[in-house]
């Protein structure tokens, strides 16, 4: 086992969470956007990653924009998002989930976590929908890459006639009953983000079946002008659309899709075969319905080997025990090695711009529920059972997950992680 006294060197070059990965295709698409002088938000490449990726994902139509956060917010404007509504929206996900329902004026209700996906908790979904039963629109979000409970999601939507709205920026290539992610909502988004399983440094799609959808959202993005011989504009319009650039660096990088998946379920595997004697628990899924693409690797420690841990809004402290350990100190080491993990997402619940928003379990509402919370405890301050998005951000983090980390790199950051339990 790893011993600090090894004086093991830092990593040179830094491990990184999850970095960009080139081939060397995309450049050549690039060039020929540099050479056609095609570099705005019209040419080739747009066209062919439009095509491609609809091929890839099993959808009809595919608008690319330029990122995840604009296909969203396209989204909730199909799906006729107003002013002072409410939207049901995933609690443990990145802010750009919830921000574009408020672009639009809408109103963000947060739905639990379960621990089966760390994805939206469909009991409590269908206990908000009877604490807001005029909700009409549901965005869902899989976590690090891992589907959520679909069917039984999809299900609780169609009874109350709302329409799903599909976060699928962390899970492109994740499949759920063999259909990928992406395709189960009425309108889709993903993500060629820098960090993103394919990239585009940035970038984003917004997928549906809908034609016409599909229509109103290019001419959204384009500011909306007209069919006329001069700019005409009759409705609001926004500057989304993809570069030709961007694109090229897309259609380059579409065809290692499946490469860079096999690669992240690899560092998955060795963590969870590296881990297997510790107090700790990979991210799970269910292994019968769903295949995710193994964007991030993550624990979360076991109650009982929780360390005392304290966050406040941005600043957090542990004490030191033999033989447990928390977030804190083992993200604190990674670093100390030139490894970069991450905290998991805090959850929107919790953020100080949505504290005051609806925040739905599956016992009821549990808005007024403080955030405050040491780890390692069964309750929180006010004595509730605290709620299970909390739970997982308090007592898991996000491990290195490049897929350009060597496995001599993973097994030192397995052996550094285990030094934290000694």
């Amino acid at each position: 086992m790893f011993k600090e006294s090894e004086q093991i060197e830092k990593f040179e070059p830094k491990v990184w969470l999850s970095s960009p990965t080139m081939h060397g295709e995309e450049i050549k698409y690039v060039q020929e956007a540099y050479e056609t002088n095609w570099m705005s938000t019209v040419g080739a490449n747009i066209n062919e990653v439009e095509r491609l990726v609809c091929k890839k994902i099993g959808c009809k139509y595919a608008v690319g924009l330029s990122a995840g956060t604009a296909a969203l917010h396209m989204a909730v404007k199909l799906a006729g998002v107003k002013p002072g509504e409410k939207v049901f929206c995933s609690d443990m996900t990145f802010s750009a989930t919830v921000n574009p329902i408020v672009y639009e004026g809408g109103v963000p209700v947060f739905i639990d976590t379960e621990y089966d996906t760390w994805n939206m908790d469909p009991e409590a979904l269908e206990k908000a929908f009877e604490l807001y039963p005029d909700v009409k629109v549901v965005v869902i979000a899989h976590l690090y890459g891992t589907p959520g409970k679909v069917d039984e999601l999809r299900d609780i939507c169609e009874k109350h006639g709302a329409v799903i709205i599909e976060d699928a920026a962390e899970s492109m290539g994740a499949t759920y009953k063999g259909l990928q992610t992406g395709t189960f909502g009425k309108y889709n988004a993903i993500s060629f983000n820098g960090n993103k399983i394919i990239t585009g440094f940035s970038g984003g799609m917004l997928l549906t079946d809908d034609k016409e959808a599909a229509e109103k959202v290019r001419k959204w993005s384009t500011q909306s002008r007209e069919n006329a011989p001069w700019y005409q504009h009759e409705e609001l319009g926004y500057n989304y659309r993809m570069s030709n650039v961007i694109a090229g660096v897309v259609r380059g990088q579409i065809p290692h899709l499946e490469e860079h998946i096999a690669q992240k379920k690899a560092i998955y595997d060795r963590y969870k075969e590296g881990f297997k004697d510790l107090p700790v628990q990979m991210n799970p899924y269910d292994s019968e319905k769903s295949e995710p693409n193994f964007w991030l690797s993550c624990i979360l420690v076991n109650e009982e080997a929780m360390c005392k841990q304290v966050r406040g809004e941005k600043d957090a402290l542990y004490v030191p025990e033999h033989g447990k350990s928390c977030p804190t100190e083992i993200l604190e080491k990674l670093a100390e090695y030139n490894a970069e993990g991450r905290p998991i997402w805090k959850p929107m619940h919790m953020q100080p711009i949505y504290r005051m928003n609806g925040f739905v379990t599956r016992d009821g509402d549990g808005r007024a529920r403080t955030n405050a919370y040491i780890a390692g405890s069964e309750k929180d301050c006010d004595g509730c059972p605290f709620d299970k998005g909390m739970d997982i951000f308090y007592r898991g983090l996000c491990l290195p997950s490049d897929n350009k980390m060597t496995a001599e790199q993973q097994n030192i950051i397995i052996e550094i992680v285990k030094s934290c339990f000694q």
